[in-house]
């Protein structure tokens, strides 16, 4: 892989990071809200419903995800198991798209946008 590829999984790893770190405080801060409050899951599912804001941000965060994993992922496996090449980047590609495509159902399923 060329030394600008790298450079940018190198940034894209970063980038994706900071997104996570702050979608992690939001999503924690809300769970928070939700206990104190004594939501229950039935109520917490009425307010993700039809709502493009969840939808949003729930979305990014999955993306973020999908980013992230795949470059440390692949990092760790060129590192430790000594796996190179094209296999490993392919393998990494399909662990992406598969975060990507399990964790959009699910945003899906909790915002109704798959009913």
């Amino acid at each position: 892989m060329s030394p600008r590829s790298q450079t940018l999984l190198w940034v894209a790893q970063r980038a994706s990071a900071v997104v996570l770190a702050l979608c992690v405080v939001v999503h924690l801060a809300t769970i928070i809200y939700a206990m104190r409050g004594g939501i229950s899951a039935a109520e917490i599912l009425g307010r993700t419903r039809g709502n493009p804001g969840w939808l949003a941000f729930y979305s990014l965060f999955v993306l973020a995800c999908a980013v992230h994993a795949p470059i440390g992922l692949r990092t760790v496996l060129r590192e430790w198991a000594a796996w190179r090449g094209r296999g490993c980047d392919a393998a990494m590609w399909l662990f992406a798209a598969l975060l990507a495509w399990a964790g959009m159902r699910a945003v899906l399923a909790v915002t109704g946008a798959l009913t």
